[in-house]
């Protein structure tokens, strides 16, 4: 069975998305859960489902004790399900093509620092486009510019408020990312 390990800082939305996935099809489990913030839903969730969760912080993130921790779950993907903060590069080294992030946008449009939750969706019903939707990429070096992996489309209505159209775009994240996490762990 493959191991999964999520790094989230809010609601948990995605992680409880991917974690039922997995409870009913077998393949992989989540076998740890980050948080870089003590009170993010995430981790009641973690709590609930009996997930071991480790909360860390701007330094315990960039050390390398964090880095074993890791390891020692050994991996088949690291998801990032609304973690918020840059990856280090050397957990992008240590973990080369196994680290996959969601985003509530289609990127290259609408990324990079600052760019999460209704930030995006603002920043896209301003600008007057037609449509949104997700990406789910390959971690780098650089916020959001990671190798694509998949997109998802929804329209975007002339009425659409940030929250109308978060609604729809969590629908494409909760029914895509497990199915394209799943994808990713049958090609390994």
């Amino acid at each position: 069975m493959h191991s999964l390990i999520i790094f989230a800082s809010g609601t948990g939305t995605n992680a409880y998305a991917i974690i039922e996935y997995f409870k009913k099809n077998g393949k992989a489990k989540v076998s740890l859960v980050v948080s870089n913030k003590a009170n993010a839903g995430v981790l009641e969730i973690a709590k609930r489902e009996e997930i071991p969760f480790l909360i860390i912080d701007r330094k315990t993130f960039h050390e390398t004790l964090l880095l074993e921790q890791l390891s020692s779950y050994k991996p088949s993907l690291i998801v990032l399900a609304g973690f918020l903060w840059k990856i280090p590069d050397a957990l992008i080294h240590a973990f080369p093509g196994k680290i996959v992030n969601i985003h509530p946008a289609l990127l290259p449009s609408y990324g990079g620092k600052g760019m999460y939750g209704h930030n995006v969706h603002n920043a896209v019903i301003t600008a007057k486009e037609k449509e949104s939707g997700i990406t789910i990429h390959y971690v780098d070096e650089h916020y959001d510019e990671g190798d694509v992996i998949v997109q998802a489309r929804c329209k975007v209505g002339q009425n659409d408020s940030a929250d109308t159209l978060a609604k729809r775009i969590h629908k494409l994240e909760h029914f895509y990312f497990p199915r394209t996490i799943e994808f990713l762990l049958d090609t390994q």
